[in-house]
């Protein structure tokens, strides 16, 4: 790409930040018109911040803040981390529009930023991993801790986590140390990408581009969920699964091949004309 391609791209995509921006704000004016007594909500987290990146950071901060730490500490970390690596607040946009366009009972672009804890666990991800790639373990742990507490998601801050994801719910979600996910991937709660047991080293799975995962599925191990796939609700996944997969059971099994280009964007979660060869009935 030369030189002035890249300035229109990076030009586009300030825009549409700014339109994000712009948008929301007129959200939580409207707000307040219909209830004013959202002032406090509104303001702190909306109307009386500079920009999108500030809104999420002291969102996600004044969620995980106790009194063993303030929240206004984490908010200051996080916004270190943002200046640090223009990635995260890229992160926040797509994370954001993912939400939008996935779940159908999301109307505006304000409601994950005010109330959706899956999108508040991403984030909450996000500063973990940044302050763990910043050689501040302790405060990397507490982020997680707090997060689980707060928000009934545990997720390792080595975990390294893509753009474009929609957290559903988030309760129980889990992931490991070495699990990876890659960009645009969907996930209902329950889910855990974890061990097999006490084995040291990269144990945790990698979950590729475009997958869809459904609610309650447990996939373990070092492997790898090729890319646009989906893996339905209550399965094991034990086995690596090649790319544009359907898998269910326990243990999960490639039961037919994944006709939607983006499955995650889809989130269609019923698996229909399907023979199983475990069950003795067709859905």
């Amino acid at each position: 790409m030369d030189a002035d391609a890249q300035s229109e791209d990076l030009s586009a995509l300030a825009a549409e930040a700014e339109a994000m921006w712009a948008h929301m704000r007129r959200e939580a004016e409207d707000a307040l018109r219909l209830d004013p007594s959202l002032t406090p909500l509104m303001l702190g987290a909306v109307l009386n911040r500079a920009s999108l990146e500030e809104a999420v950071v002291h969102r996600i901060a004044a969620r995980l803040g106790a009194s063993a730490m303030e929240a206004e500490t984490i908010a200051d970390a996080f916004l270190q981390a943002v200046r640090d690596d223009e990635s995260i607040a890229d992160a926040f946009r797509a994370d954001l529009a993912a939400c939008v366009e996935r779940d159908p009972a999301c109307g505006r672009v304000i409601e994950p930023l005010l109330y959706f804890k899956g999108f508040h666990a991403i984030q909450s991800a996000r500063l973990a991993h940044a302050l763990w790639r910043g050689r501040r373990p302790d405060f990397a742990h507490y982020v997680q801790s707090r997060a689980s507490d707060a928000l009934a998601a545990d997720i390792h801050p080595a975990a390294r986590l893509g753009k474009g994801l929609f957290l559903d719910h988030g309760t129980g979600f889990v992931v490991g140390e070495t699990a990876v996910v890659d960009d645009d991937v969907s996930i209902l709660h329950g889910v855990t990408l974890g061990g097999t047991g006490k084995v040291a080293g990269d144990r945790h799975p990698k979950v590729r581009r475009g997958v869809m995962i459904g609610a309650g599925a447990k996939i373990l191990g070092n492997i790898e969920i090729g890319a646009c796939s989906r893996i339905a609700a209550g399965s094991v996944v034990l086995k690596s699964v090649p790319p544009n997969s359907i898998v269910a059971g326990v243990p999960a099994k490639v039961v037919g091949t994944e006709s939607r280009a983006e499955p995650a964007r889809d989130m269609d979660q019923l698996l229909r004309g399907l023979a199983y060869d475990s069950f003795d009935y067709v859905i």
